[in-house]
């Protein structure tokens, strides 16, 4: 009997367990520093402890501690001498995977129970990084005009909508505390994470270490909240809505409804009642009508005389919203520590939404557009032994589960279908608008996946800080189309029929892909010199099955050598990494880092169209089958430097200069494979290549007269032979020159600046504002029309754009409750083009010089910029 799923699952755990002990630093980070008097004697046996936690250390005989597995957050540090005033220093800022260096002076005691109180500084530059680093904790969060996880990544330095450092999308790795939430279809976040979910978020924009993996740009981990001893709730509701009076980029958006956008989150969080366990549970609806609207003048099932140009309108006229997104989320996290040195939690993150895109073509007849479901879950049980003060290990089992859906209708025979029928319109009425029918696409996209992931940490001497571990992944993987429609004749008329199965035709597929990986990472400090050095393996097997004779790849040519179907090979990866930060002066430091980074592609391009018995039908001169699908892709290879330097201007202005270059090697192309008959075919593979390199400037401003702001500035360029795989097969199936270029990519934003403000004056009132600038991204441009119009690819470039978010709140302090107003416009400036869609003919998106061609196109909105968007809400915290 064939294994199913979640034995095979087991049975993984069961071999990853017995060969590894091990904790994930992702999630934690270290805290160390010296114990003195005021002579500058060190106090041997002082007595150091984190309030709030089971976590403390005594100083050995040069005064020094070390605390490991401080999880990330703001704590309060309490230093204990006989004899001494104890010292309370309040808001110590624990980063993950770094180190916090605290030292402390205690003086002598004169009256007992004596105590000094102080609040720990934020260091203008954290000298002990390798590489480029960000931690952005939830004070830096609650008073900027973001919400989402993506909208703080996308502020940081090197980063422009998804790309790090002029890399393609899905090379980054996302982690929720530490262990990966990517779904490997894509190699895309399965999670959509509120701010109000977070604690800090760790961006690596840079080079990174040995224990992250599949990821060639970067890596963003999101340490979530977790619960306390103090019983604590909070939450927050805006309303708001897009408002612009340019109609005509934007239709139906000139009217302000405070309920077009809903947002109602919850949080609670505190001790269950049980021995040393306790509890976070957060809540969030949002609901949105989008800015983009069809009028219903039409239904799908409307009858309409095409030959006689006579059209019968039956709908009611209304306007309806078609780019809405309606969506829950939320987090629950229970933590036990009963047991001495032993932490049991189960965490459980989820997002839920119903959501839909707009397709102009449907403009007059919007109930004819798919509904877009998506069902994302990831939650499991995480262990962690502390073994002794220098040495843990963790075990973190996930399950990681993603569904996506598309459809008009859920069952396929759904007498809509059928009653609907396929879309169609007229050239000559309203621009070609579809006037009855509907979207009969379905698709479905299921990854269930299982990971193990083990840690394993010792603080061998003050100097040297080992971790190794091992993780991995058992996936399933379904996609395809649930069913299609098929165009058969009865008596003469073409009718639907809807099948499952089809010959030349597959529905729903399934893969059982498997990934495992281990590495060996030291953090050497000493004194101010720092160098994490790294190895990393990895391990892929895409279990499935490729021709042994690409020539032959259906085995039906006659005479030629027989063409089986073989197993596809086991891939692997050796990677180092290395990095060292050392001191110049006191107030400045330079640091260097390389690595090689290896990631699989998504696995949708390894599986679609990768059945070869489709190619028994290839001849020369006829068909086209599309690109096929590659299931013996080898990891794609980024090769990363970066070089840089740190100074603290003053205690309140620090900035940082870091140069970077990547070579990119072994993307995913194409090549055209010559079968025995002369004929040829598309195929995926490792030929693809590119490069990118530039600098990030970033300057500081901390804490001076109540105002905090930052600035950074990406000068990059980012080249390559394609933007996208199929490029090359795309360009040789227009007649065009396939051969490689060195080009710039789709994306090479040369000029990018972000400027955040804040100017916040304690429990009264903040405002804050973003601004961004951007250079144009490259474009095609064509003169005139027809084959040979296009000039050389990416050779043009878009017009730059600003965009300004603002946030502005007030707070009322009561004596349960912190409560506060607050407002948000986002695009204040109501920017319409930010490296979007152009007309290749001008560069611009407003006009083009063949307007009776593009008719449609120039009064589509979804080529515009999203609109002002005006937001009010409430927020509040117990005491």
């Amino acid at each position: 009997m064939k294994p199913t799923f979640f034995s095979k699952l087991i049975l993984s755990f069961i071999v990853l367990i017995s060969l590894s002990i091990s904790v994930s630093a992702q999630v934690s980070g270290k805290l160390t520093g010296t114990v003195k008097d005021n002579n500058g004697e060190p106090l041997v046996g002082a007595n150091v402890i984190i309030e709030g936690t089971t976590l403390g250390a005594a100083t050995d005989f040069d005064g020094r501690y070390t605390i490991l597995n401080v999880r990330a957050g703001t704590y309060t540090v309490k230093f204990g001498y006989l004899g001494y005033k104890s010292q309370r220093v309040e808001g110590v800022r624990i980063s993950a995977d770094q180190t916090k260096i605290l030292d402390a002076v205690l003086e002598p005691e004169v009256i007992q129970g004596e105590e000094v109180v102080v609040v720990a500084k934020k260091p203008i530059v954290e000298f002990n990084q390798t590489s480029s680093v960000s931690s952005i904790n939830k004070e830096d969060i609650k008073n900027l005009p973001v919400q989402s996880l993506n909208e703080i990544v996308n502020l940081q330095a090197g980063v422009i909508d998804g790309h790090f450092r002029g890399g393609r999308l899905g090379e980054v790795q996302y982690q929720v505390d530490g262990v990966s939430v990517i779904n490997p279809y894509n190699n895309s976040s399965i999670l959509e994470i509120d701010r109000s979910m977070i604690e800090e978020v760790q961006v690596i924009s840079g080079t990174f270490d040995a224990k992250f993996g599949q990821a060639m740009s970067g890596v963003v981990n999101a340490v979530l909240k977790t619960g306390s001893d103090k019983f604590e709730v909070s939450g927050e509701t805006y309303f708001g809505d897009y408002f612009t009076t340019d109609t005509d980029r934007y239709p139906n958006n000139n009217k302000y409804s405070p309920i077009g956008i809903q947002n109602y989150q919850l949080s609670v969080s505190g001790p269950t009642g049980l021995p040393q366990t306790t509890f976070f549970l957060n809540g969030r609806r949002f609901l949105t009508d989008g800015w983009m609207f069809g009028t219903r003048r039409f239904k799908p099932t409307d009858k309409n005389d095409f030959e006689k140009k006579i059209f019968v309108p039956t709908g009611d006229n209304e306007i309806v919203p078609m780019n809405y997104s309606y969506e829950w989320s939320g987090q629950a996290k229970l933590t036990n520590q009963s047991l001495k040195n032993f932490q049991f939690s189960y965490q459980a993150t989820f997002n839920n939404s119903e959501r839909k895109f707009y397709n102009h073509g449907f403009r007059l007849n919007p109930d004819g557009t798919p509904k877009n479901f998506t069902t994302s879950i990831s939650h499991g049980l995480t262990f962690t032994h502390t073994i002794s003060p220098l040495m843990f290990y963790k075990l973190n089992f996930r399950q990681n589960y993603f569904k996506y859906e598309s459809y008009v209708y859920e069952d396929l025979f759904d007498p809509g279908y059928l009653e609907a029928g396929q879309p169609k319109g007229d050239a000559n009425y309203e621009d070609g608008a579809v006037v009855q029918g509907v979207d009969l696409g379905r698709f479905r996209q299921r990854t269930n996946s299982g990971v193990v992931k083990g840690d394993f940490t010792w603080q061998i001497d003050n100097a040297n800080l080992i971790e190794l571990g091992v993780e991995g992944q058992y996936s399933e993987i379904t996609f395809g189309p649930p069913g299609f429609f098929v165009t058969t004749n009865v008596n003469g008329v073409e009718v639907l029929k809807p099948v499952y199965q089809f010959p030349r035709m597959p529905g729903l597929r399934n893969y059982f892909p498997k990934q495992f990986a281990s590495y060996l990472q030291d953090r050497i400090e000493l004194g101010d010199l720092i160098i994490r050095a790294g190895l990393r393996f990895e391990y892929f097997d895409a279990a499935a099955t490729v021709p042994s004779d690409l020539q032959n790849p259906a085995n039906t040519i006659a005479g030629a050598p027989e063409s089986k179907l073989v197993d596809t090979k086991v891939k692997t990866a050796i990677a180092p990494r290395l990095g060292f930060s050392f001191p110049l002066t006191a107030s400045a430091s330079v640091y260097f880092s390389y690595g090689h980074f290896y990631q699989l592609p998504g696995l949708n391009l390894l599986y679609d169209n990768s059945d070869y018995s489709l190619l028994d039908q290839l001849q020369a001169g006829g068909i086209s089958y599309g690109v096929m699908g590659n299931p013996d892709l080898k990891p794609e290879l980024t090769i990363q430097y970066e070089f840089g330097l740190k100074q603290a201007l003053a205690e309140f202005l620090g900035v940082q200069l870091s140069f970077f270059y990547k070579d990119i090697r072994d993307l995913l192309g194409v090549e055209f494979i010559d079968t025995y008959t002369a004929a040829s075919y598309a195929r995926f593979t490792n030929v693809d290549f590119g490069s990118v390199y530039g600098f990030t400037l970033s300057i500081f401003q901390r804490n001076l007269a109540n105002f905090n702001t930052s600035l950074d500035y990406t000068l990059q360029f980012a080249q390559g032979n394609s933007s996208d795989p199929r490029e090359t097969a795309n360009r040789a199936a227009s007649g065009m020159d396939p051969r490689p270029r060195d080009l710039p990519f789709n994306w090479d934003q040369r000029h990018t600046l972000n400027l955040s403000a804040i100017y916040s004056v304690p429990e009264d009132y903040s405002v804050s504002a973003i601004f961004r600038f951007g250079s144009g991204q490259p474009y095609t441009p064509e003169i005139g029309s027809g084959f040979g119009a296009s000039q050389e690819t990416n050779s043009g470039r878009k017009d730059a754009y600003f965009l300004l978010d603002l946030r502005a709140e007030k707070y009322f302090d009561f004596d349960f409750l912190n409560f506060s107003l607050f407002a948000r416009v986002i695009n204040a400036l109501n920017t319409h083009f930010v490296n979007g869609f152009v007309f290749n003919s001008t560069g611009s998106p407003d006009y083009t010089l063949t307007p009776s061609a593009n008719r449609s196109a120039l009064y589509d909105p979804s080529r515009f910029y999203e609109p002002r968007r005006i937001e009010f809400g409430i927020s509040f915290r117990s005491k």
